[in-house]
């Protein structure tokens, strides 16, 4: 497995050539040169010292509506809302550059209206990039849609999911040159929210060349025997790509379907960090028995073919990445993938003994599915809890596979817990809150080992593609 080397993927001819088009590249050149002056909230204060000047400033965005004015006949599909953007740029440089309104333009783009595969967009929105960039400054995207028609049969048949979109990247400007593997409409700079969000995208390339990327170093570092179906996985981006892509269907309608479902976007952490792990688990999960039972329907068909690989793909993506990637405060993807691996130790799915991994593949699958039983049954039983009661059962279903830290009030149980100091519920809910350590369950020493042979390959992905170099990413 070191010497992996990647099948390229071949872009979208159209794709590939709008992102060396000139007005594209005076696009790009614009946002960047344009960015230092945004404020966090994506405003310009003319008037600091070290800004720009008002006639700077001018420059730049006649340039921004210039190129996407250029680029916009390319884009015959998108033309309302390329006009949009054009004149909400256009009312923004008249505000005096105050906090950006693109609410308009954003009401105009509905990708989820038009998923053909390999459809182009250029998309323009002062935006934050959710873990990459927290300002809500321009940025600039060149994408592709990515809907097959096997997957597009799955989303009619079995997997309803409207708003899902499903994209890879051509371009980008910095914020993007980051972590971030989404584009959703919560994050663009309005006035005001809309009523409902209509769409979401996620980028398949940005995951599945991460997930590689990862998960063969952990592969490697942990001496770990895998199915030849599985370094198939790993050697492929396409079919990475095509995996990631059903993983992410699934798990993105799980969020609304089920026993007590919630908006894991709540991300001001309005309950205990453990509860928003639970639910991105429980979608995974959810997503990973979708995947055993395609895989039981055979490989005669493309969704039954993919079946195993999601299952692969969610093992290890959850077991190795997502513990040792970012840091340890209110980190609840992590805490469902140190959850996992947990889970599947106790159950004896997987061994750690002599400095190497070995994973029961026959039981991991069955034990998997254990584990998401177990939390579809503490949501069913929430049905019937206040919320606190809930949040405690919770806690105790993780710590019955995670140890928490020593100094945790919560680990105590209800009695060290200030439920009779608050006679209002919004304050004992905060209080509780409060009583969460940053850190309420720590890294085992297996995981705290594996973070550091992990990092460097871990820090080499900010910024990944699905034409990146892997080989020189590690």
């Amino acid at each position: 497995m070191k010497n992996l080397s990647q099948t390229p993927v071949v872009a979208d001819k159209a794709a590939a050539e709008i992102a060396g088009h000139p007005a594209w590249i005076r696009l790009k050149a614009a946002v960047e040169e344009l960015r230092p002056f945004q404020a966090k909230d994506g405003s310009i204060d003319l008037n600091s010292r070290g800004a720009t000047t008002r006639d700077e400033a001018d420059a730049l965005l006649a340039t921004v509506v210039d190129a996407t004015r250029e680029l916009a006949p390319l884009f015959p599909h998108d033309a309302a809302y390329l006009d949009a953007v054009i004149a909400d740029l256009g009312r923004w440089a008249d505000s005096g550059y105050a906090v950006p309104d693109f609410l308009d333009s954003l009401l105009a783009f509905q990708p989820a209206g038009q998923r053909e595969d390999g459809l182009g967009h250029l998309v323009v929105f002062p935006m934050y990039t959710q873990n990459g960039n927290p300002d809500r400054n321009l940025e600039a995207v060149l994408l592709n849609v990515v809907w097959p028609d096997w997957l597009a049969e799955l989303e009619r048949t079995r997997f309803d999911n409207p708003m899902f979109v499903p994209i890879t990247f051509s371009d980008f400007t910095a914020g993007y040159d980051t972590n971030s593997a989404v584009l959703f409409p919560e994050t663009v700079a309005v006035r005001k929210a809309p009523e409902r969000f209509t769409w979401g995208g996620i980028f398949c390339d940005r995951e599945a060349a991460r997930f590689r990327a990862v998960s063969t170093a952990a592969v490697d570092t942990l001496g770990l025997e895998i199915p030849a179906d599985a370094a198939t996985l790993l050697e492929d981006q396409e079919l990475a790509q095509q995996t990631f892509v059903l993983w992410d269907l699934v798990h993105d309608r799980t969020h609304s379907h089920g026993d007590l479902p919630f908006d894991p976007f709540m991300i001001k952490q309005r309950s205990p960090f453990w509860m928003y792990g639970l639910e991105e688990l429980r979608c995974d999960l959810t997503a990973f028995k979708a995947a055993v039972e395609l895989e039981a329907e055979g490989p005669e068909t493309a969704s039954g073919r993919m079946g195993r690989n999601v299952q692969y793909a969610i093992l290890f993506d959850r077991m190795f990445r997502f513990p040792v990637s970012g840091g340890r405060v209110r980190n609840y993807d992590g805490l469902g993938g140190q959850l996992l691996f947990a889970y599947l130790h106790k159950h004896d799915a997987l061994r750690w003994t002599d400095n190497r991994l070995r994973i029961d593949w026959k039981r991991a699958a069955t034990v998997t599915t254990d584990l998401c039983t177990e939390i579809e049954t503490l949501y069913r039983d929430g049905i019937d809890r206040p919320k606190t009661a809930h949040w405690l059962a919770a806690y105790q279903l993780v710590s019955r596979y995670l140890t928490p830290h020593p100094a945790s009030t919560w680990a105590k149980g209800a009695d060290a817990l200030p439920f009779a100091e608050y006679n209002d519920s919004k304050s004992l809910n905060k209080a509780l809150c409060d009583a969460v350590l940053p850190d309420e369950f720590p890294l085992s020493m297996f995981f705290e080992a594996l973070s550091k042979k992990l990092s460097g390959v871990i820090a080499s992905t900010s910024g990944i593609t699905g034409t990146t170099d892997l080989g020189a990413a590690a």
